[in-house]
């Protein structure tokens, strides 16, 4: 057998292999019901990774879609989701309240994420999940979700206030994290922004932050991300911004703009202790 046909079986035997990987965890996932309100019931769908064992602690993942508070899908992120499985992580895709559904508000959105959040970490054991080690993804209005669930304080108040609402770390991606004046949001919002806008909570303690932004987004500029970044380094905490040349708002949902920002989440999360070893994507 010559050396470049070598090549070829060997890489399609690790491409078989990697594929079997992916095929041995959850891709049909378990639904979990983390909030009733009236006749609504807000749900998870939870993905496991391959040879889940109940016994123990695994890190988490909950992501929330985006959609500028008013729609969305609670699939956007099952990808994502199915990778970060595979290496070794429950991830959690969240149903929040939108306007289109709903007839809600931006800050429900934040008091489900902040309920989700609480829900996940209340159920930690039957989940066999870390209390510790929850993090929050999302896109656009659902990065901003992701981001409030930390630094806002918009909880619901029936609820048991005594379990934290906030994630362990945060990977966001074009977040409208700044809704003060001439941002996003701010005119459905007006002057309550300072109760809903993440870049006007951050404060020392803020959970660890990778952000992915494209350069031609309409909807959050460089300097309002680069804004974000310089506070939450002064407040002590850390913050990754990573800039993708002429993209624009949701770039990172195909092609290979999906797969850079995910293999970059991979070593984000691992660099937390989150998973072990190199992206496999």
């Amino acid at each position: 057998m010559q050396n470049p046909l070598k090549k070829i079986i060997l890489a399609a035997l690790l491409m078989c292999m990697a594929q079997f990987s992916i095929a041995q965890q959850d891709t049909i996932p378990a639904i979990w019901t983390y909030k009733k309100i009236d006749t609504l019931n807000l749900q998870l769908k939870i993905f496991k990774p391959a040879g889940f064992d109940a016994s123990k602690k695994y890190p988490a993942i909950v992501f929330f879609f985006g959609g500028g508070w008013v729609g969305g899908n609670i699939g956007q992120f099952q990808k994502q989701a199915v990778y970060l499985a595979s290496r070794g992580m429950v991830t959690i895709l969240a149903d929040y309240r939108v306007a289109s559904r709903h007839h809600t508000t931006p800050f429900e959105c934040v008091a489900d994420g902040k309920s989700a959040i609480r829900y996940v970490r209340q159920h930690s054991a039957e989940l066999g999940i870390d209390p510790n080690r929850i993090a929050a993804g999302g896109g656009s209005a659902g990065g901003h979700v992701a981001a409030a669930t930390d630094l806002t304080k918009l909880d619901e108040p029936s609820e048991d206030l005594n379990v934290s609402s906030r994630p362990n770390a945060l990977v966001l991606f074009n977040p409208v994290f700044n809704n003060g004046p001439g941002e996003y949001g701010y005119d459905r919002i007006k002057d309550r922004f300072p109760e809903i806008s993440p870049f006007h909570n951050i404060a020392k303690g803020a959970a660890p932050t990778v952000v992915f932004l494209g350069t031609k987004d309409k909807l959050i500029s460089v300097p309002t991300a680069e804004a974000y970044k310089a506070k939450m380094l002064e407040a002590g905490s850390r913050c990754e911004l990573f800039l993708y040349p002429d993209q624009p708002h949701g770039f990172f949902n195909k092609g290979e703009s999906f797969t850079q920002t995910l293999r970059q989440t991979d070593v984000f999360l691992e660099s937390l202790g989150y998973i072990k070893g190199k992206p496999t994507i």
